[in-house]
């Protein structure tokens, strides 16, 4: 049975799957620079945000910032608080203002790691093959995709897509 070209379904014109696929292929890149550190990539992410509120004076952040700033839900950062913790990267503590409220500091050693972290930024960037000013023009491209999308309740439905912006 011969079906009606759709080019909306083919898989070569989904934007989705080349930033999904793509995701998929940098954090296999993390992988090997994050393995003598002990670290999965989401534990990376979650130091880079404390590793940045050290810098800006912050000792603690809460769950919730955390959550929000990885948008990530209290379900997938909690495990995982409790793991670095367990490895003794960061401690975990109440809020003394209102007890419902979890703050997440760094232990000596996960400010310890980050020195250890400080080449791997470089070495993503080398592997991507692009230089550092097309990286941060896509950075913010995509930043600004982000944006919108965060931005808006619910995804735009497809009708509202002008002709034009087809895919041929």
């Amino acid at each position: 049975m011969m079906l009606k070209p759709q080019p909306f379904l083919h898989l070569d014109n989904q934007l989705c799957f080349s930033i999904y696929s793509l995701s998929r292929l940098i954090t296999q890149a993390y992988q090997p620079l994050l393995k003598p550190l002990g670290l999965t990539y989401p534990q990376y992410l979650v130091l880079l945000v404390l590793w940045q509120a050290a810098e800006e004076n912050q000792p603690a952040l809460t769950v919730s910032f955390l959550c929000q700033r990885l948008l990530l839900d209290t379900g997938t950062v909690t495990p995982l608080l409790k793991r670095m913790e367990a490895a003794g990267l960061l401690q975990r503590r109440r809020a003394a203002a209102d007890e419902r409220v979890v703050e997440v500091s760094l232990t000596a050693a996960g400010l310890d790691l980050r020195q250890q972290a400080e080449h791997i930024p470089q070495q993503i960037l080398c592997a991507t093959g692009v230089d550092i000013t097309e990286a941060q023009s896509l950075k913010q491209r995509l930043g600004a995709l982000l944006s919108r999308w965060l931005g808006r309740r619910t995804p735009a439905p497809i009708a509202s897509i002008p002709p034009e912006s087809a895919p041929d």
